[in-house]
């Protein structure tokens, strides 16, 4: 049977690919300008846009399983939309959906609220889907490696509730060991919802004293000025983006990202392994600085 990838030339999805080629399956990407495509031998490219229904009819042939993930962009609640209902459609039902944890918490968060939208549409519909739920990822932190490593701050406003951060190589992975687990199973399993976290919720002083730590130096947390954090981000992202990160920062310092009781412990049961921590993660950004 063959699985599908979207969101495939991204970080997550092109690391979702390697895995399963890794384990045999057959796995066709989804993008759109296949002359850029870079994946392992095997693998079937085929060019698409989830806002284009002619080239997902046609990706969607013989696909028995789909990963979907959607970009953060103003129409990913209707891309996910045409791209599940194409699927269904399509006689899809194995489906793994890249959503957001708490993204029914966070109902003020554009993003989150649209992914919250596109769960509840599969439940109601009785989609055979895997909803994965992964936190904050920790190689969001890169975006923000020169401002640490130069300024001696950590800019984000994490707050102090806590972040069960995660790094993408373990959502990638699960996600891969996941879609292997419904691709195989003789029947279509039944909707299931998965937080993906670290192996511990840190807060911003927590990250700033293990930047401390890792680069030898007093690195400071820079608090929760979520304001000013907006207009910083405007700096390199549209400003509808900015907002939506200022709103999820807000919701940060009120609410925290927390996993539920024995995630870790569930997660660690399906890698076969410890989580990546953030430690490990500072540690491997400061040596290649």
């Amino acid at each position: 049977m063959t699985i599908l990838v979207t969101g495939a030339t991204g970080n997550i999805g092109a690391q979702v690919i390697q895995h399963l080629v890794k384990h045999g399956a057959d796995v066709r990407a989804l993008v759109r300008d296949p002359s850029k495509a870079n994946f392992p031998a095997g693998v079937t490219v085929v060019k698409g846009d989830l806002l284009d229904v002619d080239s997902l009819r046609s990706a969607f042939d013989d696909v028995a399983t789909l990963f979907l993930l959607n970009a953060v962009v103003p129409d990913e609640f209707t891309q996910a939309l045409i791209a599940l209902n194409l699927a269904r459609s399509a006689g899809i039902e194995r489906i793994v959906y890249l959503s957001v944890i708490h993204a029914d918490v966070y109902v003020n968060v554009p993003h989150f609220a649209g992914k919250f939208a596109v769960e509840r549409m599969i439940e109601q519909m009785g989609m055979a889907a895997t909803i994965l739920r992964p936190a904050y990822f920790i190689q969001n932190d890169l975006t923000i490696k020169d401002v640490i490593t130069s300024y001696g701050v950590y800019p984000m406003p994490v707050g102090e509730k806590g972040l069960a951060m995660i790094d993408v190589r373990d959502i990638a992975e699960i996600a891969a060991l996941e879609l292997l687990r419904r691709e195989q199973a003789a029947q279509p399993l039944p909707i299931i919802r998965i937080n993906l976290v670290g192996p511990e919720a840190l807060t911003g002083a927590d990250i700033a004293a293990i930047w401390s730590e890792v680069l030898g130096r007093p690195i400071n947390y820079g608090g929760g000025d979520t304001a000013a954090f907006e207009q910083n981000l405007k700096q390199f992202m549209p400003p509808w983006m900015a907002y939506d990160m200022r709103m999820m920062g807000e919701r940060f310092l009120t609410d925290g990202m927390l996993p539920d009781d024995g995630d870790v412990e569930r997660l660690t049961t399906v890698l076969g392994r410890p989580l990546r921590s953030y430690r490990a993660f500072a540690q491997e950004t400061a040596a290649s600085v």
